[in-house]
């Protein structure tokens, strides 16, 4: 073989060599720039999933709160909103060949999503002040009716006593209250045997306030047993929304003076063993005065 022939012949050869290493160069630059383009994706695809995930946990924080915004389109709005950051979160965690021009996408919709959500921040937060300003004006109401209602209730108490002490005013005292028992002669029984009636005599004290006019007074002979001398059971009067028994009455006419030598009498016509025995007087559904006596063997 000539000289020159393989001159050519290693020239080519080194050629080929320089070409064949010039492309595995280029084969491993390329291979090492997808690979570190790829990374590079990775790595903003993570931070976008985390700052998508974060804005997600935004839209959770309201759901606790819609029942007080009292405005539907603002909560459809929230509601819409949410789903499509769930479903671009969902993207990024589920589709692991991200491009770079979709990582600039989502970069461009999360910057979107950002300026929404600041805008219903600021929607929200109007609407919790005027809901505050409403709760405080509704507890401000309250406790003016709260102070109203406590108002009128002891104007109420206060006017039910004033009437209480008013009617209780207007009865009647029966005062200076004695009981004689008195023979068939009118004179003092000293035993029981000989006392053929009974005498109850009192005054009824002067009262301005009380009503005028005819009255009955009520006396009860009570024995001491507890049982009350009667002579017909159905002689009865209203006291306390019931009818009792009284043992003897008389109708009396009442000026607002104070009315003396009120006389009633009791025949005895029943035996009676001795003891202590009580006269309760009663008139205008009050029992306005009381007497014990005894009565000997």
């Amino acid at each position: 073989m000539k000289r020159s022939n393989l001159v050519v012949i290693i020239i080519a050869v080194l050629a080929v060599a320089l070409i064949g290493t010039g492309i595995f160069i280029y084969i491993q630059h390329k291979q090492m720039s997808d690979f570190k383009e790829q990374v590079e994706i990775d790595k903003q695809r993570s931070e976008l999933e985390k700052e998508y995930s974060d804005l997600a946990a935004q839209y959770d924080q309201f759901e606790g709160q819609k029942m007080m915004f009292n405005n539907d389109s603002l909560v459809e709005k929230l509601d819409a909103e949410k789903v499509k950051v769930q479903r671009l979160l969902e993207e990024l965690r589920t589709v692991k060949n991200t491009s770079s021009a979709r990582i600039e996408e989502l970069k461009k919709e999360l910057a979107t999503l950002r300026g929404i959500m600041r805008h219903y921040v600021m929607q929200i937060d109007s609407l919790n002040a005027a809901n505050k300003q409403l709760r405080e004006e509704n507890a401000q109401v309250t406790r003016r009716y709260q102070e109203v209602a406590q108002t009128a209730s002891q104007l109420k108490q206060e006017r039910e006593e004033l009437t209480e002490k008013v009617t209780l005013a207007s009865k009647l005292d029966a005062v200076g209250i004695v009981v004689t028992p008195i023979d068939t002669r009118g004179k003092v029984a000293k035993r029981i045997k000989k006392t053929d009636k009974i005498k109850i005599s009192f005054s009824i004290a002067k009262n301005v306030t009380a009503e005028v006019g005819e009255k009955y007074l009520y006396a009860r002979i009570v024995k001491p047993d507890g049982d009350v001398l009667v002579k017909d059971r159905a002689d009865v009067f209203p006291f306390e929304d019931r009818e009792i028994n009284f043992s003897c009455r008389k109708l009396i006419e009442f000026t607002g003076d104070e009315l003396n030598d009120v006389t009633m009498y009791w025949a005895v016509e029943e035996f009676l063993y001795p003891g202590e025995y009580r006269v309760d007087i009663f008139a205008d559904n009050y029992k306005i005065g009381t007497r014990s006596f005894i009565l000997k063997e």
